[in-house]
């Protein structure tokens, strides 16, 4: 692996913003592939820095700053990637459900989502089903990845799929959800194609329902 590179990976997994735009500057500078620096220097790192949280290596705070670090990156790299070069490995919509207004959670799949190479549009909060069916109209994504932090909203997840359903679009899409008070069962009960109970298993289970 180049230097720069490797001190690209490094800088994501230390969660150092400085040192990741420095050296991304450095490598486009020198006119390195930028789909390279994508993959080898933050794609990779961020993959490591999932692994590490599994691990218990990293806890939520380590995997915020270094999904930070990792945007920082991208703000530079993004002019950078020809959109007919640009790797995405799918688009992903996602949002917390109306009434409910917890975002930690939800920011840090959509990050580590973009930081394994999926093009997310995040919604943001309390985000009502009629925005969301308007939003799989307009992007026509892959995933549609919803959060719920609060047992009350829960039942607005299950109505949401529902809506989702009534307007015609749940076969155009897989539905992933998460949250604290969600469960695999509750998954399966309310029609979700998936749950991850943390956001460095979100980016596995997009990735499996990219292949189904």
């Amino acid at each position: 692996m180049d230097e720069t590179i490797k001190t690209i990976f490094e800088a994501v997994l230390q969660g150092d913003k400085g040192q990741v735009e420095k050296n991304i500057q450095i490598a486009l500078d020198l006119k390195m592939d930028s789909t390279v620096i994508l993959s080898d220097g933050m794609i990779a790192a961020m993959r490591e820095v999932g692994k590490r949280f599994e691990a218990g290596d990293y806890y939520v705070p380590e995997m915020l700053v270094c999904a930070q670090a990792m945007q920082a990156g991208m703000v530079l790299l993004k002019p950078h990637l020809q959109r007919g070069n640009e790797h995405s490995n799918g688009k992903v919509v996602i949002g917390t459900v109306k009434g409910d207004l917890h975002s930690i959670g939800k920011n840090l799949v959509a990050l580590m989502l973009e930081g394994a190479g999926f093009e997310v549009k995040d919604l943001g909060i309390d985000v009502p089903a009629e925005d969301i069916i308007a939003a799989i109209r307009k992007e026509q994504p892959d995933i549609l990845a919803l959060s719920a932090l609060l047992t009350t909203t829960m039942a607005t997840m299950k109505q949401t799929i529902d809506e989702i359903q009534a307007a015609g679009l749940r076969d155009k899409i897989k539905i992933m959800v998460g949250g604290a008070p969600v469960t695999e069962k509750y998954a399966q009960q309310i029609g979700a194609d998936g749950y991850s109970p943390d956001a460095s298993r979100a980016v596995g289970l997009a990735e499996s329902l990219m292949k189904n």
